[in-house]
């Protein structure tokens, strides 16, 4: 019992830290151009939180089992709801005028710096402690569960955003800041909870955790993360070791590519519908779920019924994933928009865990680890620079992003189809391409 009350505590956590990321992620758009901050601006709040966490996450997971679990767990959580308070309160300051929203904004980013770094502590931690809590033939299927709570935040915080917003406190108007005031109040009760009920896991050489990818809008899980915590890492693999490379470039250019048109769906709701940013809360959030949704049919559903090889896979997903960026970049309707989204995402649906298992399968049982955490690191980069070319792109052009998306991907496709096709031909038929 008890210990499957940590493990839901444990689930919890990982499930908060990523919906409160994505919740405000999602509300921002319309927040920017509520305050009449530039569209540049709102993607930068999100690029630089996503560096700092692609750089502080491998050092928290070396750190854990040297600091202790619980400590680092409780203080990924702190700094994931001290940053979403100050985001908050800096936002809540803007709206009302109490400050310029120049300024607000940029105390805004100045709070998103906490969130990089100190939220990317938990999630390494907190698959230590799973880790340490099960044996060897119940830790991969423990840690893909727990997995699942990272991405299904990244579902539930779009989709509930909407409701979060707030009315008025007497004369303080709170309204789009409400989603972060809502979850760093969720961030303190998880916070009391895990110092109430987590007690400390021992160390072991078995039951470690990795660096997780940075929790954003559609960047769902990979399964690589577990992956790194699993496997051994007797060999070391390079980003350009000939095995890989082709597939290394396969995640970068995907990754970049759902970031960009990930990061402007809000402007390009609020500016092709023409209606108050207000009003474009709930079409976004009903564009973000039926693009989750698609994603999770992708990996859950069709990719398992038709046994889908990673060559396959990918060349698929670029097929989908540039039909779908040429939808929703000419679109003019929610309709459209919503299709062409969804079209998008069952695209890099495919495309993700085609990159994740190709890479693996590229490599012996040595580097599997080492690979591993490679595809970790090329996730998360994706959403440092992504966000911020894909609304600069929307900046000079609404149509930019989606199409040069859409472009990329075909090229990507030939690319790819060349490649992999020449290294299947020199390798053994049946390496799983």
């Amino acid at each position: 019992m008890t210990r499957d009350r940590t493990f839901i505590l444990l689930f919890l956590i990982m499930l908060v830290i990523a919906a409160g990321n994505t919740a405000l992620q999602s509300v921002l758009p319309a927040l920017g151009r509520l305050l009449g901050v530039p569209d540049s601006a709102v993607a930068a709040a999100f690029s630089v939180s996503a560096l700092l966490w692609v750089l502080a996450a491998p050092f928290w997971a070396n750190r854990s089992d040297r600091s202790g679990r619980r400590a680092m767990v409780l203080l990924g959580i702190w700094g994931f709801t001290a940053s979403l308070f100050l985001c908050g309160l800096f936002l809540m300051m803007g709206i009302n005028g109490w400050v310029a929203p120049a300024t607000a904004f940029l105390l805004f980013i100045g709070a998103r710096l906490i969130y990089g770094t100190f939220g990317a502590a938990a999630p390494p931690a907190v698959q230590a402690m799973v880790a340490s809590a099960t044996t060897r033939e119940e830790r991969t299927r423990a840690l893909t569960l727990l997995g699942s709570a990272f991405g299904l935040g990244t579902i539930l915080g779009p989709a509930f955003a909407p409701y979060l917003v707030l009315g008025s406190l007497g004369r303080i108007e709170v309204g789009l800041a409400g989603p972060a005031f809502i979850f760093a109040i969720v961030g303190i009760g998880i916070a009391v909870a895990t110092t109430r009920m987590l007690g400390e896991s021992l160390p072991s050489p078995e039951a470690r955790g990795a660096a997780s990818a940075y929790p954003s809008i559609g960047g769902q899980s990979s399964g690589a993360s577990i992956t790194a915590a699993t496997a051994e890492r007797s060999e070391r693999v390079g980003y350009f070791d000939p095995r890989i490379r082709i597939w290394m470039i396969i995640g970068l250019v995907m990754g970049h590519a759902q970031a960009m048109t990930g990061q402007a769906i809000g402007f390009l709701i609020i500016d092709r519908l023409a209606v108050p940013p207000m009003e474009a809360l709930q079409p976004t959030g009903i564009v973000l779920m039926m693009g989750a949704g698609a994603a999770l049919l992708a990996q859950w559903g069709i990719i398992p019924i038709l046994n889908l090889k990673p060559r396959q896979l990918v060349l698929w997903g670029m097929a989908i994933g540039a039909a779908g960026c040429l939808v929703t970049g000419t679109a003019d309707s929610l309709y459209g928009i919503a299709t062409g989204f969804a079209l998008a995402s069952l695209g890099f649906g495919f495309l993700r865990p085609g990159f994740t298992a190709g890479s693996s399968l590229a490599v012996g049982a040595a580097g599997q680890g080492s690979v591993a955490g490679k595809v970790t690191s090329i996730n998360g980069a994706a959403f440092v620079l992504g966000p911020s070319i894909g609304v600069g792109m929307y900046e000079i052009w609404r149509p930019l992003p989606y199409l040069t998306a859409s472009a990329v991907l075909v090229l990507l496709l030939i690319y790819a189809a060349i490649s992999l096709g020449v290294f299947r031909r020199a390798e053994s038929p049946d390496r799983g391409r």
